[in-house]
């Protein structure tokens, strides 16, 4: 994307003030991060706000926005609105409705800081907690190194700086404020983050609608160019369209960093309020972008000229959106160079604070605690320590990736299926797990197993390890998302039949753990009828 220095001095002053309110707030929330409880779950009482906010800004990071936006747009043209609309119906709305009480009133109840801890507290099994942490902690950090891809066409272009220096300044940013104030001033960067994507979002369709004369104008050129499909309601290729959608949407249920924001919630009130707030922030960002995306091919010509699209026909999705952007106002492409940043380091900080609190409480207390105690500062101290790594080592992968590591298909593929396996192991059992008394440890296990090992058999096929000439592996490990949703599908369907046939393994104590929906409470009459 070639811009003028205008675009660079208007960009500086934005980032330094946009950075310098991210390490103030950080500062200004040492006082919510004197325990566990307050560092890890905000002492759960965050309200409505910040909590939908720091909900959709751990789903929507820049990988949306520069790479899903630009390949999806480009392969489904308008239709690929519907991945942003059903990541707001699916992925938001649904998700809060679903799983938004019953996981603040369960975890609360058995005391659970964090996902492997709720699978050990209700499933009566430490080796579950363990096998989950080790889970997350092996396919989290390959996601989170994911996260800086977004960033290197954007800033290389505009500042003329080497990719390492933008990933070494957001990490150290994004470690700095998560390692003094936690999860609250987590939350309330995110909140920040969020506004600057809500505006970021509107003002990047808007000029680009208005580049290309209008809506009506736009979308008749679309069709002209890359045919009446791209304009087409489902697109050229809707049961691909149906799988991302799935994937994208779906996969949140499952997600510890996603679910863990339910955790924190203050109140009834904040749960309704919030369900309605992350609705509408997904509508406009998941769904602003994925409508930005479809008109992709309009730039055909532009893509070219750039090199980006090879003489074989291979298109760099990754180049869409940045030669999109390409012409627009100065002001407007400072706009989404904050944004982008923003964008990745919510999500970013959300990862970073999830693995390591998950890594410290389920993994490193219990193996120490045995020896010794270890007080609520020590425990503080060694999650601090592990945001460092995990933010070191996610920095180390993206810079290696981007440059010795460039034609590595392992490591690239291992980032593809990163979010297959997570949700697909633990979606099931943590959903049957807060509605069904019935759900066992045998059931657990096994949505383990077939999660994972679905995803780690898509790894080796993609990177050529494993051939397959069935048509129907061909379909299932087309790529990563049709193996995710197989992944989370599956496990919804077998957890039930495993427990149904598995139920000596049946957690003790299990009409106790499920009292606390049963308690009694007295609410306002604006509440409640009843």
């Amino acid at each position: 994307m070639q811009v003028n220095t205008t675009t660079v001095w208007i960009a500086i002053p934005m980032l330094l003030c946009f950075f310098a309110l991210m390490i103030g707030v950080g500062i200004a929330c040492r006082k919510h991060a004197t325990d566990v409880n307050s560092f890890v779950l905000g002492g759960r009482a965050v309200g409505p706000w910040l909590t939908a906010f720091a909900f959709g800004t751990s789903y929507f990071s820049a990988v949306i926005f520069v790479g899903y936006a630009g390949q999806f747009g480009w392969n489904f043209g308008l239709a690929s609105t519907w991945i942003g609309l059903g990541n707001a119906f699916i992925g938001s709305l649904l998700a809060w409705t679903v799983l938004g009480r019953r996981t603040r009133v369960m975890t609360q109840h058995l005391n659970s800081k964090t996902m492997p801890d709720f699978f050990e507290k209700r499933y009566d099994s430490t080796k579950l907690k363990v096998v989950a942490s080790f889970i997350v902690f092996v396919f989290l950090i390959p996601y989170t190194a994911s996260l800086y891809n977004g960033l290197s066409s954007l800033f290389n272009n505009v500042f003329a700086i080497p990719y390492w220096v933008v990933v070494l300044i957001m990490a150290v940013l994004t470690g700095v404020y998560v390692i003094f104030g936690g999860y609250m001033a987590t939350a309330i960067n995110d909140f920040i983050q969020g506004i600057i994507m809500l505006v970021g979002i509107i003002a990047v369709i808007a000029s680009v609608l208005q580049q290309n004369g209008g809506f009506n104008a736009a979308v008749e050129a679309l069709g002209v160019q890359a045919g009446s499909e791209y304009t087409s309601m489902f697109g050229p290729d809707p049961i691909f369209l149906l799988f991302v959608v799935l994937l994208t949407s779906l996969g949140t249920w499952g997600l510890p960093q996603m679910v863990g924001k339910f955790y924190s919630i203050k109140d009834e009130g904040s749960i309704k309020k919030g369900t309605i707030i992350s609705t509408i922030f997904a509508i406009i960002v998941a769904g602003g972008c994925y409508f930005l995306g479809g008109f992709g091919k309009l730039y055909t010509e532009k893509m070219v000229e750039g090199g980006y699209i090879t003489e074989a026909g291979a298109v760099m999705f990754d180049k869409v959106i940045p030669t999109m952007l390409s012409d627009l106002a100065p002001v407007i492409v400072a706009l989404i160079v904050v944004l982008v940043l923003a964008a990745s380091m919510s999500t970013l900080s959300s990862l970073v604070l999830t693995s390591a609190s998950t890594l410290t409480l389920d993994v490193v207390k219990p193996a120490i605690g045995k020896k010794k105690k270890i007080n609520e500062n020590k425990s503080i101290l060694i999650m601090r320590l592990f945001i460092v790594f995990f933010i070191a080592v996610s920095a180390v992968i993206a810079i290696l990736k981007d440059s010795i590591w460039k034609d590595s298909v392992f490591i690239a593929q291992m980032m593809g299926v990163s979010w297959g396996a997570l949700a697909g192991a633990f979606l099931a059992p943590f959903l049957y797990g807060l509605y069904w008394k019935k759900t066992t440890k045998a059931a657990v296990v096994a949505s383990f197993i077939f999660g994972t090992g679905l995803e780690i058999i898509q790894l080796c096929i993609s990177v050529g390890w494993i051939t397959v000439n069935s048509d129907f592996f061909n379909f299932i490990f087309r790529n990563s998302l049709y193996s995710g949703v197989i992944a989370m599908v599956g496990g919804l369907i077998l957890v039930p039949i495993v427990s149904l046939l598995t139920q000596k393994t049946l957690p003790r104590n299990i009409k106790a753990k499920f009292e606390c929906y049963e308690a009694q409470v007295i609410t306002n009459k604006k509440d409640s009828l009843g």
